[in-house]
């Protein structure tokens, strides 16, 4: 990671007492380096407006991880490594604040790895991309909350079912949201992704009250298969 900086911030407060960090999408295989005009990471933009608008006066941190290269690369899961830099430099600067990951595709990926960092308190996953050779041990006290469409043509939203059954059963707490006729680049319905996303975000950090019906699935036995496959409002 010489000379690589994995963190940048967006909101940073005089003396912040939580995090968001949020990780943008990528490709299967790619060691080019994001360029100036970086559509995945133009993508959350939107997602960072309002989760700084969710948290403004909170004394909340808010910022984006950095990648060194566009794509996971196999083995070498650069995407997770960057999350994890971007976390160690996070905790180094704020100390051991409490954080949450919002990643969306490949950044949901890193994030779910990157999760039993500990400062990580929660994940928001947007259509994340869950192999099922990938570990779930390590969200093991954290919640998860999983948004998917039903239409997605990229990453497989049972994947992301069968990810967060996983996930609760080594211990954590999960409830998951299908977005009913969006898609994998969370352009349809963008308004009820970056609302939600924002909610769920200001919930996990303690500024809001959870929707109802995940408090309920988040209190589920770990063997129930329940709560996962909300259906997400439409807003207006």
């Amino acid at each position: 990671m010489t000379g690589h900086q994995a963190l940048s911030w967006r909101v940073r407060p005089e003396a912040p007492t939580a995090a968001v960090l949020v990780l943008h999408g990528g490709q299967e295989t790619n060691e080019r380096a994001p360029g100036p005009v970086n559509l995945p990471g133009l993508r959350m933009r939107g997602f960072v407006r309002a989760v700084a608008r969710e948290t403004a006066g909170a004394q909340v941190a808010v910022g984006v991880v950095r990648y060194r290269h566009r794509g996971w690369n196999g083995s070498r899961a650069d995407a997770a490594r960057d999350a994890a830099a971007a976390l160690n430099d996070l905790a180094e600067e704020l100390g051991p604040v409490p954080t949450v990951l919002i990643g969306h595709s490949m950044g949901g990926r890193a994030a779910l790895r990157a999760a039993g960092h500990p400062s990580v308190t929660g994940v928001v996953a947007l259509a994340p991309w869950c192999p099922e050779s990938d570990p779930a041990g390590q969200l093991d006290g954290r919640t998860l909350l999983t948004l998917h469409s039903d239409a997605d043509k990229v990453t497989d939203p049972g994947a992301t079912r069968r990810f967060a059954a996983q996930a609760r059963a080594a211990g954590a707490h999960v409830a998951g949201y299908t977005v009913h006729g969006s898609d994998h680049a969370l352009l349809r319905r963008s308004r009820d992704w970056h609302h939600a996303t924002a909610h769920l975000t200001g919930g996990l950090l303690g500024l809001r009250p959870l929707p109802t019906e995940v408090t309920t699935a988040l209190t589920l036995a770990p063997t129930s298969p329940d709560g996962l496959d909300l259906p997400l409002p439409r807003r207006g």
